[in-house]
């Protein structure tokens, strides 16, 4: 989203100005802002995504059809970034239907 707000500044004002007829100075400063805009832009998407982490979690118990987990949950490989787990608790399931499990769930 921010991305996208980011692009709609960076066309909007040097558009206002070369569709008045711009001078000289005002196409140099649309070309100077666009420049920068690309630039800030593609620095933004470079940087590296906030990562998700579970460290010593402690114990999860699940019983009459729930789930417990003591990691990371991405259903279906969602998120972005990295995944880490370290030391997660014991994940126990009783009872039918119930389920349990520890590190990273990608189910």
């Amino acid at each position: 989203m921010l991305i996208v707000i980011g692009v709609a500044c960076i066309v909007a004002t040097p558009m206002v100005w070369l569709l008045s007829g711009p001078g000289t100075g005002e196409l140099v400063g649309a070309s100077s802002q666009v420049g920068t805009g690309v630039a800030a832009l593609v620095w933004a998407w470079l940087q590296p995504r906030q990562g998700d982490s579970a460290t010593d979690t402690g114990q999860a118990r699940a019983s009459g059809g729930g789930s417990a987990h003591t990691g990371i949950r991405r259903p279906g490989g969602a998120g972005t970034g990295s995944a880490r787990v370290d030391r997660t608790g014991d994940a126990t399931a009783g009872g039918s239907g119930s389920s349990a499990g520890t590190g990273i769930d990608y189910s």
